[in-house]
């Protein structure tokens, strides 16, 4: 074991898996709608999913994420909680503990998904992955920022505003007095326009997204005002111009008239 895998806390460990569960989900196909979802009977909380997930069919399912084994009781946790839920049962793991654990998921139809317990690059390797992830990360989140978008609509910015002001696709559609299909719906619309670029799938990307355009809205807003602005200003010195030369005429007339008389 390396010396930065034993410095890893439990905790470390488990939000790592996490967020790479997550990553494998979305590249699945899967739709991450929520995490740490609490499960509840006769208003009693007795558990917790890690990730709710939905599949290109709409069908829901309730995942558990191990950042080691999975075993027999794992098994039984996740697949108790998806019959609550009224879902499919899934695991994101590093294998099975024993045999017992992998005949009662096959026997039970809990889908497991196994990931490589260890990942060896070099540290230089790493240096340039971590670049070049970083690198891209900016591109693209500046490209929301200067591209062009048209057909923006004021039904489109109050969806955003409702992503901005929530932490999860459920939360934003509540705000929005919306089911989460409709919500979904209105999403797939936003990346249609390309308002909400198709890369960003986790809720916390997307609410990056969200205030990033915002804000560049507000800017355009200002810029737009601006040039008003300074359209009416130039408007208005053409005109005081103007008044400048007829008072001036005048004067001249009157100076011409009174030396006449």
């Amino acid at each position: 074991m390396s010396e930065s895998h034993r410095r890893l806390s439990p905790t470390s460990r488990w939000v790592s898996s996490e967020r790479i569960a997550a990553r494998v989900l979305e590249e699945l196909g899967f739709r991450v709608i929520e995490t740490h979802k609490k499960v509840f009977v006769n208003n009693i909380e007795v558990g917790e999913v890690d990730i709710i997930a939905s599949d290109s069919d709409g069908q829901l399912w309730a995942v558990e994420v191990k950042a080691g084994k999975i075993d027999v009781s794992g098994v039984r946790q996740v697949y108790v909680n998806s019959i609550l839920l009224n879902m499919k049962p899934m695991i994101i793991c590093k294998g099975f503990a024993d045999d017992s654990a992998k005949e009662l998921a096959d026997r039970l139809g809990v889908r497991v998904i196994q990931l490589s317990d260890v990942f060896l690059v070099e540290s230089e390797e790493l240096e340039v992955i971590i670049r070049e992830v970083v690198e891209d990360v900016l591109v693209e989140y500046l490209e929301v920022f200067l591209g062009s978008v048209h057909n923006v609509k004021p039904e489109h910015i109050e969806i955003l505003k409702a992503i901005v002001y929530t932490s999860s696709f459920n939360e934003a559609a509540e705000k929005l007095g919306m089911d989460i299909h409709t919500f979904t719906k209105r999403l797939d619309e936003l990346r249609t326009l390309g308002i909400i670029p198709r890369w960003a799938k986790k809720y916390s990307a997307i609410k990056r997204i969200a205030q990033i355009f915002i804000q560049r809205n507000n800017i355009m807003t200002a810029l737009e005002e601006a040039q008003k602005l300074l359209e009416t200003t130039k408007t208005l010195a053409q005109s005081l111009q103007q008044l400048s030369q007829i008072l001036s005429s005048l004067q001249k007339q009157l100076q011409k008239t009174v030396q006449q008389g």
